[in-house]
C-alpha cells in the first residue's frame, strides 16, 4: 500500500529556500514547483524536472540520499472543484509510459544497478487562489509496468 504524507501548504510556502513558485506560469507547471519545493524540504535532492524524450516525460527525477534510490515522481495537479482525487489520473497507460521513460533515463545516466521507485504527488491547487490547498506525496505510489519491471 502507498505511504501517503500529506502537507499542510501554509508550512510550505513559509520558508523560500526550497524554491519560488513562478506566478505566471499554468496550474500544472506551478504544481510541479510546489511538488518540488515539497520534496526539497523532505530532503530529496531534485536532478531534474520535465525530463522527456520520445516515448514519454518524467515530471520529477529526485535522489533519495538515506537509501540512495532514484525517485520518479509525477505530478497531478488538481484546479476544478470536480469531485476526485488528483493520484486517480496516473493510471495503467500513464504509468507504463513514465516506465518506459525511466528505464531509457537510468540507461542514458548508466544507473541501471542503482535501486528505483515511483512516487505520486497530488495537489490541489483551485482556481484564483495564490497558494495550493493542499499536497499529497505517496512514496511508492507503484511499481515498474510493463515489460520492463526490474525496479526495487
Amino acid at each position: 500500500m502507498w505511504k501517503q504524507t500529506v502537507f499542510c501548504c501554509r508550512e510550505l510556502y513559509m520558508n523560500w529556500r526550497y524554491g519560488r513558485i513562478d506566478a505566471t506560469e499554468t496550474t500544472g507547471k506551478r504544481g510541479e514547483q510546489a511538488a518540488a519545493r515539497l520534496l526539497r524540504q523532505r530532503g530529496l535532492v531534485i536532478v531534474a524536472e520535465n525530463e522527456a524524450d520520445r516515448g514519454g516525460e518524467i515530471d520529477l527525477i529526485a535522489v533519495d540520499r538515506q537509501t540512495r534510490t532514484v525517485v520518479f515522481i509525477e505530478v497531478k495537479t488538481h484546479s476544478s472543484p470536480k469531485p476526485g482525487h488528483p493520484a486517480e489520473r496516473v493510471d495503467e497507460h500513464k504509468q507504463s509510459r513514465v516506465t518506459r521513460a525511466a528505464l531509457r533515463y537510468l540507461r542514458r545516466k548508466q544507473l541501471l544497478g542503482v535501486s528505483a521507485r515511483f512516487d505520486v504527488v497530488a495537489v490541489w491547487w483551485p482556481s484564483g487562489l495564490p497558494t495550493p490547498t493542499r499536497i499529497e506525496h505517496y512514496e511508492s505510489a507503484f511499481d515498474a509496468v510493463g515489460q520492463h519491471q526490474f525496479y526495487s
